[in-house]
């Protein structure tokens, strides 16, 4: 019994771990951010919020993101 409430922990932890996205966003420079969830870019400032690999939030000039892509 114990060894099946375990395992159904475990399921459940992997399903939720895999609702989200992680993006991966290039840069003009050619350089490859990966993130964790979808960037977030402002639209007053023109900045890309965006939260990193190791789950720092970092932000960068929306001018020099050339693209972002879900993986």
């Amino acid at each position: 019994m114990k060894l099946m409430s375990g395992a159904a922990v475990l399921m459940l932890a992997t399903l939720l771990g895999g609702c989200s996205s992680d993006y991966v966003m290039a840069t003009k420079e050619g350089k490859m951010i990966m993130t964790q969830g979808k960037p977030e870019i402002d639209a007053d400032t023109g900045l890309v919020k965006y939260t990193d690999r190791s789950g720092h939030e970092l932000q960068i000039n929306g001018d020099d993101v050339s693209s972002i892509v879900e993986r």
